[in-house]
């Protein structure tokens, strides 16, 4: 019995550290980065001015999915620097509405 339960504890354990593995793999999303005043209003490709003086009064950049039309935060908002109101592929760590940006390609 406790060879049993010592084995079962093994096997829970190698579970839970292959799903933390799999939680932090990167993704790449597909959308445009606007900016947190505009949010999807800005996801267009005749937003691109707006959306570079609106960054550059203090709002934040943010990536909206094209998918679904998602708005993810930025937490790394240099990595976008360049690419404000363009389409872009983005790679990096999804967080619930946040986005570690690892790479950015435009499209």
């Amino acid at each position: 019995m406790r060879k049993f339960l010592l084995l079962l504890l093994a096997c829970a354990l190698i579970v839970l550290v292959a799903s933390v593995s799999f939680a932090s793999d990167a993704q790449t999303i597909n959308g445009w980065v606007s900016d947190s005043k505009c949010g999807v209003k800005g996801a267009n490709a005749g937003a691109e001015a707006c959306t570079k003086k609106c960054i550059a009064t203090g709002a934040n950049p943010v990536v909206v999915t094209d998918t679904d039309q998602k708005v993810l935060a930025v937490d790394n908002p240099d990595a976008l620097k360049g690419h404000e109101g363009h389409h872009v592929a983005v790679t990096g760590h999804v967080d619930g509405d946040k986005i570690h940006v690892d790479s950015v390609k435009m499209l």
